[in-house]
C-alpha cells in the first residue's frame, strides 16, 4: 500500500539540526511544506485489508460471542447421535454427571455438610421467614422443594439453596405496600406465591436465553455497597422483635426504624431485650470461634440452633413468655401443600405480582451468581451462570406450586458448606431431607421459641454483609467505584432496599456510558533508545518528535463518543500549539493516531475523522492513522476512507509513520533551505 522507509534511526536528531534556527512558521509556508510521500523510499510494511466478511458469517460470529461466549456445543462436534444424546442430558441435568462417578467417601463429606447446613438453615428459615412477613412455616417449606431441583440441575458444588435475608426484606417491603399482611393475610400470601412464580420465571428466561450478562451490569462496588446497607437496615429492623415492640413501622430506611424504635420506648420488654442481648453475644462467640479456627467450623454453624434450642427451653420451663416475651406459637406440620391453584392469573394482582418478582428475581440471581463464582474460584472449577438461572428458576416456579417463597444461594449456609467439606450438591438433598423431617415432627417444639432469639440470628447474619476491608479497598483503588458503592450503600439505608438497588443500577450505568462516551486517550512520546511510544504521562523521559502529535484512542470508537475524540485531538493540537510557540519550536506537521486499542468503528466515527482531517488540514497538518485493525480497516474500505485520506497515510507501527513524518519534514526543510540560498 504506502511506501515505508526501512533506515532513519537518527531522523529525529538530524530534523532538530536543520531546524536549529527555523522560526515558528517557517515550514508551513511554500510549496515544499505540502506533504506528500516520496515514491523512491523502500517498502517496509503495508497495513493490509482483510478478506470481505459474509454478512451472515459476521453475524452468526457475533451472535456466538454474545450468547455462548463459553462455546458450550463444542464437545458435540464430531460426536455420533447417541454420544450427543447422552451429553445433552449431561448438559441439562448435571446429576447425571457427578451422580455417575459418585464414591462413599464424597457421601461421607456430603452428608455431614448437608446435616451442618440444615442445622443453620432451620432456625434461619424461621427468622427470614417473617422478614417477609409470611408464615415461618413458608421459610421451612422454601428449603424443601427448590434445593431438590437445584441439585439435579445446578453446576455449582458449594451454594446452599433457600431463603436469604436481602430477597426476603426486599419481597417483604414491596409487598406490603400492596397488601397488609395482618389483615389481608390470604391476599397477601397469594401475591407473595405470584411474585415467586416470576421471580423463577425471570430467573429461567434469563438463563434459557443465555442473557446471563445482564448481571454483569451490577459492578462489584455496588454489590458490596448494596449488601452493606441492606445487612444493616435489617438488622435495625430486627429491633422490633429484640426489643418486643408491637407497632412498628413498616418502612425500612434508617430514620423511620429509629423513630419508630424511640417513640415506642413504652413497649420495650426488658425480658426480651435480655434474652435478645444473651444470644447475641453468644452467637458472636460462636462465629469468632468458627473463624478463628477452621476445624471447629461447625461451632459457629451449630450456633444458631443451639440457641433455638436454650431460648426455647428457657421459655418453655420459666412461661417467661406470659411476661411479655413473644414467642412465635403454632407452626403447621406437614410437607409442603400443593398452591398453584392460589396464584394469581389475572386481574390486578398479577401485574403487581410480576413487577415484585422480576425485582426479587434478580437481586436473588445476583447474590448467587456472586456465591456460586466465589467458591468455584476457591476449589478451581467452572460455574455455568446460564445453568444456574436456569436451575434456580425453576425451583422458584416449582416452590410457588408448593407453598414456597423465593429461595436463592445462601452466603453464609454455602459457607458453612464449604467450610464443612462438601463435595457434590448431595449437600442440597441432605438439607431438603432435615427440614421435611422437621416439617413432618419436628415443628411442634418451636411453639415456645421466642422472636427474640430469631431476631439475634438474623442480626448476627446479616451484620456478615458488612464489608469493610472491601470497601476501603475499592476507596482506595478506585474513586469513581467507591461513590458507586456509598451511593448504593446510602440508597438502601435512607430509602429503601429497591431504591438502593436502583441506585445500584443507574450507578453502574452512569459509569459504563461515562467510560464509553469520554473515552481514555492520551499524548505519546518516544522511550529513550528504543522505538517504544508510550504514555507521557506514565513515563516522563519519553521524548516528544519535533513537528510530530502522537495521540492514542484508548477504546473503540462509535457514534457516542466520535466527537469527543475529534475534539479531544483538537485540544491537544491546541494545547501543544501554545507550548510550541511559547518555546519557538517546530510547528506541528502531522498527528499520528494509534489506533491499535480501536477495535471497532461505526460510520458516525468515520465521518467524525473526515471531519478531524478538514480540521487538521486547515491549520497545514496532516492526519495519520498508525496500526488500524482488522475490523477498522474493513470498515475503512467500505467506506471509501482510505481513497479519502490517502492510502500512503495508513502505518503499521506509530514507528514506522514517525520516521516517514520526520524524513518528510527534513526534505522539506532541506528544500527551503536550498530556496533560501538561492
Amino acid at each position: 500500500m504506502a511506501p515505508r522507509i526501512a533506515d532513519g534511526e537518527d531522523t529525529e536528531l538530524q530534523l532538530k539540526s536543520n531546524v536549529s534556527n527555523n522560526k515558528l512558521g517557517d515550514i508551513e509556508s511554500g510549496e515544499d511544506a505540502k506533504k506528500s510521500v516520496p515514491e523512491n523510499l523502500p517498502i517496509l510494511h503495508k497495513v493490509l485489508i482483510p478478506a470481505r466478511t459474509p454478512l451472515v458469517h459476521g453475524l452468526k460470529d457475533a451472535v456466538k460471542e454474545i450468547f455462548f461466549p463459553d462455546d458450550p456445543f463444542q464437545e458435540f462436534k464430531n460426536q455420533p447421535r447417541k454420544r450427543k444424546y447422552l451429553l445433552g442430558l449431561l448438559y441439562v441435568f448435571p446429576i447425571l454427571d457427578w451422580g455417575w462417578n459418585y464414591s462413599i467417601g464424597d457421601l461421607k463429606g456430603d452428608v455431614i455438610a448437608g446435616l451442618t447446613i440444615a442445622s443453620l438453615a432451620v432456625p434461619q428459615d424461621i427468622g427470614y421467614a417473617k422478614l417477609a412477613n409470611l408464615s415461618p412455616v413458608h421459610g421451612l417449606y422454601s428449603s424443601f422443594v427448590p434445593p431438590l431441583i437445584y441439585a439435579a440441575l445446578g453446576s455449582s458444588r458449594h451454594i446452599a439453596i433457600g431463603p436469604v435475608a436481602v430477597v426476603s426484606t426486599l419481597l417483604g417491603t414491596q409487598l406490603r405496600r400492596e397488601l397488609n399482611p395482618i389483615t389481608q393475610p390470604e391476599l397477601y400470601l397469594r401475591l407473595a406465591l405470584t411474585a415467586t412464580f416470576f421471580a423463577g420465571l425471570v430467573e429461567f428466561t434469563i438463563g434459557f436465553l443465555r442473557l446471563g450478562f445482564v448481571i454483569d451490569f451490577l459492578s462489584h462496588a455496588t454489590i458490596v455497597g448494596f449488601m452493606a446497607g441492606a445487612g444493616i437496615t435489617i438488622a435495625l429492623q430486627q429491633l422490633k422483635g429484640f426489643l418486643g415492640i408491637t407497632h412498628f413501622t413498616t418502612d425500612t430506611d434508617f430514620i423511620s426504624v429509629m423513630r419508630s424504635v424511640w417513640r415506642n420506648t413504652d413497649e420495650w420488654n426488658w425480658q426480651t431485650a435480655l434474652i435478645g442481648s444473651f444470644f447475641l453475644v453468644f452467637l458472636f462467640i460462636t462465629k469468632y470461634i468458627g473463624k478463628r479456627y477452621k476445624r471447629l467450623f461447625w461451632v459457629s454453624a451449630l450456633g444458631p440452633l443451639a440457641s433455638v434450642i436454650l431460648a426455647t427451653a428457657f421459655v418453655k420451663v420459666t412461661r417467661i413468655d406470659r411476661h411479655g416475651v413473644k414467642i412465635v406459637q403454632h407452626i403447621h406440620k406437614g410437607v409442603n401443600p400443593s398452591s398453584i391453584h392460589e396464584l394469581f392469573f389475572h386481574g390486578t394482582y398479577l401485574g403487581k405480582g410480576a413487577r415484585i418478582g422480576v425485582v426479587a428475581g434478580l437481586v436473588a440471581l445476583t447474590e448467587a451468581i456472586a456465591i456460586g463464582r466465589t467458591f468455584a474460584a476457591l476449589k478451581d472449577y467452572h460455574v455455568d451462570g446460564n445453568k444456574e438461572m436456569i436451575a434456580i428458576g425453576l425451583g422458584n416456579m416449582a416452590g410457588s406450586c408448593t407453598s414456597c417463597y423465593v429461595a436463592t444461594g445462601s452466603f453464609s449456609r454455602s459457607a458453612v458448606n464449604y467450610n464443612a467439606g462438601c463435595n457434590t450438591p448431595l449437600t442440597n438433598i441432605v438439607m431438603s431431607i432435615v427440614v421435611l423431617i422437621t416439617l413432618i415432627a419436628l415443628t411442634p417444639l418451636f411453639y415456645y421459641t421466642p422472636n427474640a432469639v430469631l431476631s439475634s440470628i438474623i442480626i448476627s447474619a446479616v451484620l456478615g454483609l458488612v464489608d469493610f476491608k472491601a470497601a476501603f479497598l475499592i476507596w482506595k483503588v478506585d474513586k469513581i467505584d467507591f461513590i458507586a458503592c456509598l451511593g448504593a450503600f446510602l440508597g438502601v439505608f435512607f430509602v429503601s432496599v429497591e431504591i438502593g438497588l436502583l441506585i445500584a443500577v443507574g450507578i453502574s450505568l452512569t459509569k459504563i456510558l461515562l467510560h464509553v462516551t469520554r473515552p481514555h486517550t492520551a499524548l505519546l512520546g518516544k522511550i529513550p533508545e528504543t522505538n517504544i511510544y508510550r504514555n507521557l504521562l506514565q513515563y516522563p523521559d519519553a521524548g516528544r518528535i519535533p513537528g510530530i502529535l502522537i495521540v492514542r484512542v484508548d477504546s473503540s470508537i462509535y457514534f457516542c463518543n466520535s466527537n469527543y475524540v475529534r475534539e479531544r485531538t483538537l485540544r491537544w493540537v491546541n494545547e501543544e500549539g501554545e507550548k510550541i510557540s511559547a518555546s519557538n519550536g517546530i510547528s506541528i506537521q502531522y498527528a499520528i493516531l494509534e489506533m491499535s486499542p480501536v477495535m471497532t468503528i461505526d460510520t458516525t466515527a468515520i465521518d467524525s475523522l473526515k471531519e478531524l482531517s478538514n480540521a487538521l488540514q486547515k491549520r497545514h497538518i496532516q492526519l495519520v492513522l498508525a496500526n488500524p485493525g482488522a475490523s477498522v480497516m474493513e470498515k475503512f474500505q467500505l467506506s471509501s476512507f482510505i481513497d479519502y485520506l490517502g492510502e500512503e497515510w495508513f502505518f503499521l507501527t506509530v514507528g514506522e509513520a514517525v520516521q516517514v513524518c520526520s524524513t518528510l519534514m527534513k526534505d522539506s526543510i532541506s528544500n527551503l533551505q536550498e530556496r533560501r540560498q538561492l
